[in-house]
């Protein structure tokens, strides 16, 4: 979820499940090293558990992350195998590490060395033309050498060449049953399903036979998705809130940060899928994107939205 689950995007979230666990965009060694590291790692106690999403592919670099990243009480640090962006071929990590399982138990050793934390990896069943479920097989096995014991696959292989990121989310197909039989040939092995899962009754179906499911663009464009997570996965007694009730919590998150010099839309673009399905869903995004960017946009343009939505009433 690169460019899109930033500290905003994941407060929300945490207002619509206490317990799932949320992860950061993808952030490079790089940019945790040499730039703003306090900007790139931040949080808010609220957020947790939240798991750290790396990029790279220097064992070193990726000590030093793993060791800046300690300080902010994340949950979790994951090497993301798995992105297939030119930006991510370019710096030689992402989905290009598969294709060197040595390398990447490199990384992840060095990780485990450096850290307390879980340090799990985040990669697809396969890369272009390296997608037989022996290569698979290899890649895993290599890398759980390490000590590694949770794997997320992206049911899907990433092609490199040929095919946008974007494309790459819909083709090739996705092959469920060879994370199925992963499971089967690792059973010590913690292993987590990531990739088209649009209910929650696909996850109920995934977990008879995993560990776990990750969700990603569905529980961005339609968050609401995750209202009953904690009472169906968690064994939560809290009642599921309303859509109104999680909009009035957001709206205070905003208050906040809009006095400490945020701008409106980096808060706001995050919630257009709130009313995914729902009377008024498309004057609500629409009354958003066309205010909150304007310099000097207020709270008023998200109140202003919320009142096109059925049934709502906000006075501020």
């Amino acid at each position: 979820m690169l460019d899109w689950t930033d500290r905003h995007c994941r407060y929300f979230l945490r207002l619509i499940s206490q317990h799932s666990v949320l992860y950061t965009e993808m952030i490079t060694t790089g940019a945790i090293i040499y730039g703003d590291t306090d900007y790139h790692l931040q949080m808010d106690s609220f957020e947790h558990p939240v798991a750290l999403q790396l990029g790279g592919s220097s064992p070193t670099d990726l000590a030093k992350a793993c060791v800046l990243a300690s300080k902010y009480d994340y949950a979790e640090i994951n090497l993301n195998c798995g992105c297939p962006s030119d930006r991510v071929q370019n710096g030689m990590f992402g989905a290009v590490m598969m294709k060197n399982a040595q390398v990447t138990a490199d990384c992840m050793a060095a990780m485990r060395d450096a850290v307390d934390l879980p340090v799990t990896v985040k990669h697809r069943i396969g890369v272009d033309d390296f997608d037989s479920y022996e290569f698979l097989c290899d890649f895993v096995g290599t890398v759980a050498e390490t000590g590694c014991q949770t794997f997320l696959v992206h049911a899907r292989k990433a092609w490199l060449k040929g095919l946008s990121p974007k494309q790459n989310r819909e083709v090739p197909e996705l092959n469920y049953d060879r994370v199925y039989q992963l499971k089967q040939d690792f059973p010590d092995l913690e292993i987590i399903i990531n990739g088209g899962v649009t209910d929650l009754e696909q996850s109920k179906q995934h977990l008879e036979r995993l560990d776990g499911v990750m969700v990603g663009r569905e529980a961005y464009t339609n968050p609401y998705l995750l209202a009953s997570v904690d009472q169906q996965f968690y064994g939560s007694n809290a009642p599921i809130k309303s859509r109104e009730k999680i909009a009035e919590e957001f709206l205070n998150y905003v208050d906040n940060e809009l006095a400490k010099g945020t701008r409106l839309q980096a808060m706001t673009r995050h919630i257009l899928g709130l009313y995914h399905g729902m009377p008024g869903a498309r004057q609500f995004r629409r009354h958003i994107s066309e205010n909150a960017y304007k310099p000097g946009a207020t709270i008023d343009v998200l109140t202003t939205a919320l009142a096109k939505t059925t049934g709502m009433n906000h006075d501020r």
